[in-house]
């Protein structure tokens, strides 16, 4: 097939926040963009909508690094409207005697007694020596939490920080890495410049240890070495936030700020991406066909090769992308209730790891006025059966929470894919750049920093880094 002129500059294909933010971006840098969304609205796992009067988002949400991060760069130079965001709180573990906000440095961690005293002591002293061996390059990177953890610990510890992994990463802590508790939870990432050895010189005669003795001494680490918040918080510097008026006000920012060189179709699934010698020449749908230079691909990566020839190397490491389901049960509640009379999230309760967000604490008019709404995220098998899935849930909600069954009026679950690949030990990660020269990626399969609306946001930073490299920008 062949075409006498080019129609856009650039193809995206796929309308999530990937997608949205790749066609703002781009089209602010004077691109003639077509964004192709194979569902009937945008916005993919960015987005709200009612039920029974209640908002509910595509999951429990905290938009993080938001001071500085990737969002924020976005934002500051290619968003013309600016969302409005509410502090995000803290994080919770509850038990029978109700919430334990998790403790800001290990002196803290000592007194929490929601742990066994011997355990919490055992674990500092992990925790300690992971992040002097992580600063160091002293860990292993693939290296599994559950092989880190001290020997003899109790069940519930093992329970606990089983659920900071899966909090984390989507994945067990025998496939979550010790690097991305560290790293994913911001507990190293704003202590210690990356040049830290650019510089050093090992003198004769001067052994490993004064050296390390040295670095922690010139860089001030003990401070940052004590804080434990960031094990699963992301505060410090690295705030945290939730858009006023739902996920959707974000969204709602994006469409706003897009300019009329973006052209948008929903109900357009791509079938093919048209190739011509060795690059992109344009893409199909079942009914149309668009000619462009440039294609940006932001749905799966793993489904990449269903729409055209890739190298079999490459199609067998997408194939290694590992990916987490999730099964969200949003609970509106006929009245607020005390358990639920904070602001951020509970990441644990005996017995399951669940992430609890009552996002109506932000936002009352998310729920009609007078009541409340809480959502409940779990990990969950896809091989098991949906139904018992969801009974194993509300049975853990019921437990966790006496009395909420009475204050139930509406139910609503949501099974989803929350990120596009899991941050485990073995899984793939595919890049900004395809084997095909002008078809670049971007999403949450492309860039393992973070999580969620944060990662997406850093994917797109990586594709317009790479667009500006090839000369393209």
């Amino acid at each position: 097939m062949k075409y006498a002129m080019v129609e856009y500059d650039v193809i995206i294909i796929g309308g999530g926040i990937s997608g949205l933010l790749s066609a703002l971006t781009l089209s602010k840098h004077g691109k003639k963009v077509l964004l192709l969304e194979k569902d009937d609205a945008v916005g993919g796992n960015c987005n709200s909508y009612m039920v029974d009067g209640f908002q509910v988002d595509t999951g429990p949400h905290a938009i993080t690094h938001l001071r500085e991060g990737p969002l924020r760069r976005l934002m500051d130079e290619y968003f013309t409207y600016m969302p409005f965001f509410v502090d995000y709180g803290h994080y919770y573990v509850r038990t029978e005697k109700g919430l334990t906000k998790i403790p800001s440095n290990i002196k803290d961690f000592v007194t929490f007694d929601v742990l066994p005293r011997k355990d919490r002591l055992m674990l500092s002293q992990a925790l300690t020596k992971a992040l002097t061996q992580m600063t160091f390059g002293m860990l292993d990177g693939e290296q599994p939490v559950y092989d880190y953890l001290p020997k003899g610990l109790s069940g519930d510890t093992y329970d606990f920080v089983n659920a900071i992994a899966y909090f984390l990463s989507g994945k067990s802590m025998k496939d979550t890495s010790v690097n991305r508790v560290l790293y994913g939870s911001s507990f190293v990432r704003d202590s210690v410049p990356e040049d830290i050895f650019e510089d050093v010189e090992m003198a004769p005669g001067t052994s490993y240890a004064s050296l390390i003795t040295e670095k922690l001494s010139k860089y001030q680490l003990k401070g940052h070495l004590t804080s434990f918040s960031r094990l699963a918080t992301n505060k410090v510097s690295y705030a945290q936030a939730y858009p006023r008026g739902g996920l959707r006000s974000l969204l709602h920012a994006v469409l706003y700020s897009m300019p009329g060189t973006v052209q948008i179709k929903t109900g357009s699934k791509v079938c093919r991406i048209l190739t011509g010698g060795e690059h992109a020449i344009g893409v199909a749908t079942d009914t149309d066909s668009y000619s462009s230079e440039i294609v940006v691909y932001t749905g799966f990566v793993k489904n990449l090769p269903s729409l055209l020839p890739l190298p079999s190397e490459y199609v067998k490491k997408l194939s290694t992308i590992d990916q987490t389901l999730s099964l969200t049960i949003w609970l509106g509640l006929k009245e607020k209730m005390k358990e639920f009379d904070y602001t951020g999230s509970e990441v644990w309760f005996k017995g399951g790891a669940y992430w609890a967000m009552p996002i109506s604490n932000y936002d009352a008019s998310i729920a009609p006025r007078g009541k409340q709404l809480v959502g409940f995220t779990f990990v969950i098998d896809e091989k098991n059966d949906l139904d018992r899935e969801k009974k194993k849930a509300m049975e853990l909600i019921m437990k966790a929470v006496p009395g909420i069954e009475e204050m139930i009026e509406m139910t609503h679950y949501q099974v989803t894919i929350p990120e596009k690949a899991a941050v485990t030990i073995n899984g793939y990660f595919a890049g900004t750049r395809s084997p095909v020269r002008n078809i670049y990626l971007a999403g949450t399969d492309t860039d393992s920093r973070s999580m969620g609306v944060t990662r997406a946001a850093y994917s797109v930073l990586e594709m317009l880094k790479a667009m500006k490299e090839d000369k393209i920008l």
